[in-house]
């Protein structure tokens, strides 16, 4: 099954987050720039994933961040099917 994304918050903030789970893990994309508003970092989408029933910090998948988010959602695809051998 693919993971389903959904953006956290309305559309009219300025941070862009979208978040999934599926098979007891959590998957998380977001969106970086150098400067303005929301998260500062190299500029791309990045994405990471932790399990949801286990505390810990999320990991960064392997790539991010990534140019396209439809690249960052792929990754997590690919991670999630890893994860679930």
């Amino acid at each position: 099954m693919a993971l389903q994304f959904s953006r956290i918050g309305p559309a009219t903030e300025q941070l862009e987050i979208w978040s999934a789970s599926e098979h007891g893990f959590s998957f998380v994309i977001s969106n970086e720039s150098s400067g303005g508003p929301g998260f500062h970092g190299k500029p791309g989408f990045v994405a990471s994933w932790r399990p949801i029933h286990i505390n810990k910090p999320a990991i960064r998948v392997g790539g991010s961040p990534f140019k396209t988010y439809a690249e960052a959602e792929k990754a997590c695809e690919a991670m999630l099917a890893i994860l679930t051998r």
